[in-house]
């Protein structure tokens, strides 16, 4: 594989956020007499937050929308940078970047957000595009984003160009665009999920995902 469009998922990809995340689950369940540990929680890694809400905990839409909105008070204020780089992540990104990839975001998290944490972690330099869910959740699937993600690089051949992350909703996204996908096992996906949600390729370790977009 040697594709000149790298389309990275965030959570799970390039950073750990599951204390962030969970934390902020946490707190927006909290709203609603429901008492949850935060390691019960990792599941809401990945997918839209309202879809999460809708299918684990029975909340209507309206009901989870809402939810999200208590879930962005903790989230905004301590979550956000409750998170961490994976090691190998930023030296891989400046490799590729400096070998003539041009590198964007696609992630289910809101764009705001998204570029707050690159910033933050000083990743940002890295990516030609950061794109992300809007905050109202007119986009917020996975297959949205990433349809989001090839206009505003104006990548017109999906050949051209591959998808990386570590759930389902990722490697969904990426072939519903048309893209070759790449499921990684150190974030929230198992082989199992990702074999089944039709991943080209499977990666355990930051180093054999370098060494994969690089065609080496």
């Amino acid at each position: 594989m040697n594709k000149k469009y790298l389309l990275f998922d965030l959570d799970g990809t390039l950073t750990d956020p599951k204390e962030g995340i969970t934390n902020s689950v946490a707190y927006a369940l909290r709203q609603y007499g429901i008492i949850e540990d935060p390691e019960n929680l990792v599941k809401f890694i990945g997918p839209p937050l309202h879809i999460g809400m809708m299918e684990w905990y029975d909340f209507d839409e309206a009901k989870a929308f809402e939810a999200v909105t208590h879930y962005r008070v903790y989230f905004a204020d301590k979550g956000i940078f409750e998170n961490a780089v994976f090691d190998g992540a930023a030296e891989m990104l400046a490799d590729l970047r400096a070998a003539g990839h041009t590198i964007l975001l696609a992630t289910s998290k809101p764009e705001v957000y998204a570029k707050q944490i690159l910033e933050h972690f000083e990743l940002s330099q890295y990516f030609d595009h950061i794109c992300g869910a809007t905050l109202d959740g007119s986009r917020s699937l996975k297959a949205d984003v990433v349809t989001y993600a090839l206009q505003t690089g104006g990548i017109t051949d999906p050949t051209e160009a591959v998808m990386i992350g570590d759930r389902h909703h990722d490697i969904e996204g990426g072939i519903k665009n048309g893209l070759e996908t790449v499921g990684v096992l150190f974030g929230y996906g198992s082989r199992e999920e990702l074999t089944e949600a039709g991943a080209h390729h499977i990666v355990a370790t930051m180093e054999e995902l370098h060494a994969l977009l690089k065609g080496e």
